[in-house]
């Protein structure tokens, strides 16, 4: 039996990495149960993880469990997967995961083709018309083929080689792409009705502890978790802090550089840069686009309304930052001006503005924000009467509300915190959400619990 220090060591060598052959690794595959005994010496729970056969090495991965869930209730389904997200936060390794599955499963090595068009040696296929040239000459006759397209908005005129393909009755569609122009425009119009988007984050605090012993400290690993970053990677890395933040750099410069100044011919590049600070540093704030505008031309920075909106617009469609606008709960309608705006992960806060701890209370909201928007629904700000609530949840006929606070244990806090939700003229669940580490306890049907348990509990 390895110490949990053994453990963690172990697992920081070979997360994410090849091994030569089949030696004893610290792993076990869910779909064909091998090693379980080495997997339990360690600690680590055996359907965590997966092997991922590439000629004579594997590659260790997490196994992203709502999403494979996803993807295989949607297989072979006449309609096209469409799955999107910010750069690297693990849509390539998804499919990846998911054509080994099937592979495990009995489907033959014909019947797959993969494509990523990030790759120099599929830049022949850049033009709609080749790729289609190509895929539909290697498509395996009389069998299901699935066809996995990674970063197809690369591909020019993508979207008509798709539509062509779809047509095909024994062809499953997969594709993933880093921007919403994905599914904007011309090509949700083209798409309506025939595609499915499965909207991926990075890692969630339930799979970032899964790279870690059963007995590791949850609260540690939740400091962790927010200083350095959620992206998979980074748990190759995380051990050098300096590495962490020269990659969370580049891929931040990446993001905002190719992503957003090229694709929107943004000129002023000083003044983005502006916006984004101004954004990440107001996280979990009401932000209305005249008070982004004066408060910029108050700095000696002008700027007009429209051009932020259109701003903001390119760093929410690049997945960066996520909009979430305000809902009347008593009036039950969506209010036109103030939203809230989240990061995709609060280790790019310290890249974008140099924050050094504190603020813990909008980074925690932060973090709940995103983990409501990998659970599903359409996430409101709610406001009842000059009170606000932090989200509320709408799924179908249900609602759920929640109210997000770094501690209660002050009087007037919770008194605070319990009013708006007390108000709500409902019956749906109310949450009061705190890092309070006590038992769980109601206060009026309204449900306080230790959000570190919350943020474990699976969908």
């Amino acid at each position: 039996m390895l110490s949990s220090e053994e453990s963690d060591n172990f697992f920081n060598y070979y997360n994410f990495r090849t091994c030569e052959g089949r030696i004893e690794i610290a792993v076990c595959c869910k779909f064909n149960g091998c090693l379980k005994e080495k997997c339990s010496a360690l600690h680590f729970s055996q359907e965590s993880f997966v092997y991922l056969q590439c000629n004579s090495f594997f590659l260790l991965m997490i196994e992203r469990t709502e999403y494979m869930s996803l993807l295989e209730k949607w297989r072979d389904k006449k309609i096209i997967k469409v799955v999107t997200g910010i750069r690297r936060c693990g849509k390539s390794s998804l499919l990846r995961m998911f054509r080994e599955k099937l592979l495990v499963e009995g489907v033959s090595e014909q019947q797959v083709q993969e494509l990523n068009f990030e790759d120099l040696d599929n830049e022949p296929f850049l033009n709609y018309k080749a790729l289609y040239s190509h895929v539909k000459k290697n498509l395996c006759p009389g069998k299901m083929n699935y066809l996995f397209f990674d970063e197809i908005q690369m591909v020019d005129g993508f979207q008509k080689a798709i539509d062509s393909l779809f047509l095909l009755d024994n062809v499953d569609l997969y594709v993933t792409g880093s921007n919403a122009y994905l599914l904007s425009g011309e090509i949700a119009t083209l798409l309506t009705g025939r595609y499915v988007e499965i909207k991926l984050f990075p890692f969630s605090f339930n799979e970032y502890l899964q790279s870690m012993p059963s007995d590791a400290n949850i609260e540690a690993a939740y400091r962790e978790y927010i200083e350095k970053s959620s992206f998979p990677y980074v748990l190759q890395i995380k051990g050098d802090r300096e590495m962490v933040r020269e990659y969370l750099t580049g891929l931040y410069n990446t993001i905002v550089l190719k992503d957003v100044v090229s694709r929107r011919k943004i000129t002023d590049v000083m003044m983005l840069e502006s916006v984004v600070r101004f954004l990440a540093d107001n996280i979990g704030n009401i932000s209305v686009i005249k008070r982004i505008s004066d408060t910029m031309t108050s700095l000696g920075r002008k700027i007009a309304s429209h051009t932020v909106e259109n701003y903001i617009s390119a760093l929410t469609n690049s997945y960066i930052f996520y909009s979430v606008p305000r809902y009347d709960v008593k009036g039950k309608q969506l209010l036109k001006t103030g939203q809230k705006y989240y990061l995709v992960d609060v280790g790019l806060r310290s890249i974008i503005n140099g924050t050094k701890g504190g603020d813990l209370g909008h980074v925690l909201e932060n973090v709940v924000y995103l983990e409501l928007a990998r659970r599903g629904g359409e996430i409101y700000v709610g406001k009842i009467g000059d009170a606000e609530i932090d989200f509320v949840v709408v799924q179908g006929e249900r609602k759920a509300y929640y109210q997000v606070s770094l501690s209660v244990r002050d009087e007037d806090t919770m008194k605070r915190e319990l009013e708006p939700l007390q108000a709500i003229p409902d019956n749906y669940p109310k949450y009061l959400l705190t890092l309070d580490n006590d038992p769980q306890i109601f206060h009026d049907g309204i449900k306080q619990q230790y959000v570190l348990d919350w943020l474990r509990r699976e969908n």
